[in-house]
Protein backbone atom coordinates (compact mmCIF):
# COMPACT_ATOMS: atom_id res chain seq x y z
CA UNK A 1 0.00 0.00 0.00
CA UNK A 2 1.68 3.28 -0.76
CA UNK A 3 1.40 6.54 1.42
CA UNK A 4 -1.32 8.05 -0.07
CA UNK A 5 -3.38 4.70 -0.12
CA UNK A 6 -2.60 4.54 3.77
CA UNK A 7 -3.89 8.34 4.22
CA UNK A 8 -6.86 7.57 2.33
CA UNK A 9 -8.10 4.40 4.48
CA UNK A 10 -7.41 5.97 7.42
CA UNK A 11 -9.48 8.92 6.13
CA UNK A 12 -11.99 6.65 5.23
CA UNK A 13 -11.85 5.05 8.79
CA UNK A 14 -12.34 8.07 10.27
CA UNK A 15 -15.69 9.23 8.64
CA UNK A 16 -17.05 5.83 8.58
CA UNK A 17 -16.49 5.37 11.96
CA UNK A 18 -17.27 8.52 13.41
CA UNK A 19 -13.85 8.18 15.63
CA UNK A 20 -10.12 9.65 15.02
CA UNK A 21 -8.38 7.06 13.47
CA UNK A 22 -5.55 5.70 16.01
CA UNK A 23 -3.63 2.76 13.94
CA UNK A 24 -0.58 1.44 15.34
CA UNK A 25 1.92 3.95 15.37
CA UNK A 26 0.11 6.80 13.33
CA UNK A 27 0.60 9.72 15.32
CA UNK A 28 1.25 12.27 12.21
CA UNK A 29 -1.95 13.28 9.86
CA UNK A 30 -2.25 16.21 7.35
CA UNK A 31 -4.42 18.89 7.37
CA UNK A 32 -6.43 17.37 5.00
CA UNK A 33 -6.97 13.91 6.49
CA UNK A 34 -7.39 15.99 9.76
CA UNK A 35 -10.32 18.30 7.90
CA UNK A 36 -11.76 15.15 6.44
CA UNK A 37 -11.75 13.72 10.43
CA UNK A 38 -13.33 16.61 11.82
CA UNK A 39 -15.57 18.24 9.11
CA UNK A 40 -13.71 21.25 9.89
CA UNK A 41 -12.25 22.93 6.67
CA UNK A 42 -8.57 23.53 6.21
CA UNK A 43 -9.28 27.26 6.24
CA UNK A 44 -10.83 27.01 9.77
CA UNK A 45 -8.07 24.69 10.95
CA UNK A 46 -5.64 26.84 9.64
CA UNK A 47 -7.67 30.19 11.60
CA UNK A 48 -7.58 28.41 14.83
CA UNK A 49 -4.17 27.97 15.26
CA UNK A 50 -3.82 31.86 13.88
CA UNK A 51 -6.34 32.94 16.82
CA UNK A 52 -4.31 30.80 19.40
CA UNK A 53 -7.35 28.33 19.89
CA UNK A 54 -4.79 25.83 18.52
CA UNK A 55 -1.62 24.72 20.34
CA UNK A 56 1.40 24.97 18.04
CA UNK A 57 1.49 22.40 15.62
CA UNK A 58 4.32 20.28 14.02
CA UNK A 59 5.67 20.76 10.85
CA UNK A 60 7.54 18.42 8.57
CA UNK A 61 11.09 18.82 7.13
CA UNK A 62 8.94 20.69 4.15
CA UNK A 63 6.86 22.85 6.37
CA UNK A 64 3.49 20.84 5.99
CA UNK A 65 1.09 20.70 9.18
CA UNK A 66 1.29 17.21 10.98
CA UNK A 67 -1.42 16.95 13.58
CA UNK A 68 -0.87 14.34 16.41
CA UNK A 69 -3.44 12.67 17.80
CA UNK A 70 -3.28 14.91 21.09
CA UNK A 71 -4.47 17.60 18.42
CA UNK A 72 -7.37 15.13 17.39
CA UNK A 73 -8.33 14.87 20.85
CA UNK A 74 -8.12 18.93 21.45
CA UNK A 75 -10.35 19.39 18.24
CA UNK A 76 -12.71 17.34 19.43
CA UNK A 77 -12.91 19.30 22.68
CA UNK A 78 -12.77 22.69 21.00
CA UNK A 79 -15.79 20.86 19.52
CA UNK A 80 -18.18 20.12 21.99
CA UNK A 81 -17.31 23.71 23.31
CA UNK A 82 -18.42 24.83 20.39
CA UNK A 83 -21.84 22.81 20.22
CA UNK A 84 -22.43 24.22 23.88
CA UNK A 85 -22.49 27.99 22.29
CA UNK A 86 -19.48 28.85 23.56
CA UNK A 87 -17.96 32.01 22.15
CA UNK A 88 -14.58 32.04 20.26
CA UNK A 89 -13.20 34.76 22.82
CA UNK A 90 -13.79 32.11 25.70
CA UNK A 91 -12.40 29.20 23.97
CA UNK A 92 -9.37 30.89 23.04
CA UNK A 93 -9.03 32.13 27.28
CA UNK A 94 -9.32 28.40 27.97
CA UNK A 95 -6.60 27.61 25.42
CA UNK A 96 -4.10 29.92 26.80
CA UNK A 97 -4.94 29.30 30.14
CA UNK A 98 -3.84 25.43 29.12
CA UNK A 99 -0.49 26.33 27.28
CA UNK A 100 0.14 28.28 30.61
CA UNK A 101 -0.05 24.87 32.97
CA UNK A 102 -1.12 23.47 36.13
CA UNK A 103 -1.20 26.69 37.98
CA UNK A 104 -4.50 27.65 35.87
CA UNK A 105 -6.48 25.04 37.16
CA UNK A 106 -8.90 27.29 39.44
CA UNK A 107 -9.10 29.67 36.71
CA UNK A 108 -9.85 26.55 34.05
CA UNK A 109 -12.11 25.02 36.08
CA UNK A 110 -14.40 28.82 37.11
CA UNK A 111 -14.43 29.41 33.66
CA UNK A 112 -16.09 26.04 32.52
CA UNK A 113 -18.38 26.06 35.52
CA UNK A 114 -19.99 29.30 34.35
CA UNK A 115 -19.83 28.52 30.89
CA UNK A 116 -22.15 25.15 32.35
CA UNK A 117 -24.60 27.15 34.08
CA UNK A 118 -24.79 28.96 30.73
CA UNK A 119 -25.78 25.96 28.95
CA UNK A 120 -27.87 24.56 31.65
CA UNK A 121 -29.81 27.35 31.47
CA UNK A 122 -30.11 27.18 27.55
CA UNK A 123 -31.56 23.57 28.14
CA UNK A 124 -34.05 24.29 30.54
CA UNK A 125 -34.91 27.62 27.92
CA UNK A 126 -35.11 24.70 25.07
CA UNK A 127 -37.26 22.56 27.51
CA UNK A 128 -40.05 24.91 27.61
CA UNK A 129 -40.14 25.50 24.10
CA UNK A 130 -39.83 21.56 23.39
CA UNK A 131 -43.30 21.38 26.01
CA UNK A 132 -45.02 24.33 24.14
CA UNK A 133 -44.30 22.53 21.34
CA UNK A 134 -45.47 19.33 22.26
CA UNK A 135 -48.66 21.02 23.72
CA UNK A 136 -49.26 22.59 20.72
CA UNK A 137 -49.19 18.97 18.92
CA UNK A 138 -50.97 16.99 20.63
CA UNK A 139 -53.73 20.39 20.12
CA UNK A 140 -53.65 19.77 16.32
CA UNK A 141 -54.02 15.97 17.36
CA UNK A 142 -56.89 16.67 19.60
CA UNK A 143 -58.93 19.21 16.35
CA UNK A 144 -57.80 16.23 13.63
CA UNK A 145 -59.85 13.72 15.81
CA UNK A 146 -63.02 16.42 16.39
CA UNK A 147 -62.92 17.46 12.99
CA UNK A 148 -62.80 13.79 11.33
CA UNK A 149 -65.80 12.73 13.77
CA UNK A 150 -67.87 15.17 12.55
Amino acid sequence: MTTTDGASARVGRCVSEGVHPRPAGQDAYTIGEVAACTGLTVHTLRWYERIGLMPHVDRSNTGQRRYSNRDLDWLAFVGKLRLTGMPVADMVRYAVLVREGEHTFAVRQELLRAHREEVRSRIAELQDTLALLDHKIDSYADARRVSERA
